[in-house]
């Protein structure tokens, strides 16, 4: 029975009555082979594995950003090449910058944290996949023993709205969403445009309150996490002004403190070599959901009608 002095006798009484509950089965699961969330991982073992020709390749320094472009079919690799430093990553529908990642339903249909065979969903009303994983070099991590994951859905992009309200009315130019603006500019897209990212490399998880906690990186040199790309997608990606945080803060000193342990991340583009082999395989872009009603609205009345 609970001790916190706060909790009326009405309240304590209801808490020593509570029903021991049977422990919870998942939400969303997937009903059979046919199920839009099973993954054939035969199939994307085969591709993950297939010969290959980069296409794209760079380096995003420090605190930066930078978007780029993926057609469906291709293979995004995201890397760690000096080391541990988190990357908070956004994902459009390259034609239609309407559609884009969904972080939330996301984290409701596979986990709060995901690796390999998971899938990165857009928002209503397209419901697709955009991204699928196929292959997560940091897959080993697990449960730590604080609770924590790796490649986080439970937090968001640092922002220098919430920093200046956290540092007395300081501010700073280099947060990942002040990174992922500037990144998409040259698409035509604006702030509006940005939004929940997947924080890769992050390890995060609820402390015993239920309270938002963040461990440092554990991504080592060489660590990647790779994608396939399920329709042409913009994606953009910040790295992130606290690098591996294991010195997170708000203020102009912890800025400076945390540039101590900031990295650069590698991206690159691949297609297959062997461009006949989705098809042959039997797969095609993702489709957008089929929903065609009306959300129980009536009819527009006819022009005749009205």
């Amino acid at each position: 029975m609970s001790t916190n002095p706060a909790l009326s006798e009405a309240d304590l009484a209801r808490l020593s009555s509570r029903r021991q509950l049977p422990p919870p089965v998942p939400a969303y699961l997937p009903t059979g082979p046919n199920s839009p969330l099973t993954v054939d991982k035969e199939l994307y073992s085969k591709i993950q594995t297939a010969p290959r020709v980069l296409d794209q390749s760079f380096t995003l320094p420090i605190r930066s950003g930078k978007a780029w472009t993926a057609p469906a079919g291709s293979i995004i690799r995201i890397s760690t090449p000096e080391g541990p430093q988190v990357g908070d990553l956004n994902i459009w529908n390259q034609q239609n910058p309407s559609e884009r990642f969904w972080a939330s339903r996301t984290r409701q249909l596979h986990s709060t944290h995901l690796s390999t065979h998971n899938r990165l969903w857009s928002c209503l009303p397209y419901m697709r996949p955009l991204l699928t994983i196929i292959s997560d070099s940091l897959s080993w991590y697990g449960r730590d023993n604080n609770g924590g994951r790796v490649h986080d859905l439970l937090g968001t992009r640092c922002d220098p709205y919430i920093n200046h309200l956290l540092s007395a009315g300081q501010s700073y130019d280099y947060h990942c969403h002040s990174n992922l603006v500037r990144a998409v500019k040259e698409f035509g897209f604006e702030e509006k445009d940005v939004h929940d990212v997947i924080n890769l490399f992050q390890v995060t998880g609820l402390d015993e309150k239920g309270r938002y906690c963040m461990s440092a990186c554990p991504a080592e040199k060489g660590d990647s996490i790779e994608f396939l790309a399920e329709v042409d997608v913009l994606m953009a990606l910040s790295t992130c002004p606290g690098g591996d945080l294991s010195l997170w803060g708000f203020g102009a000193d912890s800025e400076k403190e945390m540039e101590k342990c900031c990295r650069p991340l590698k991206v690159e583009v691949f297609r297959l070599e062997d461009r006949g082999l989705l098809e042959r395989e039997g797969w095609k872009p993702a489709e957008v959901a089929g929903y065609k009603g009306n959300h129980g609205l009536a009819d527009e009345p006819k022009e005749d009608e009205a």
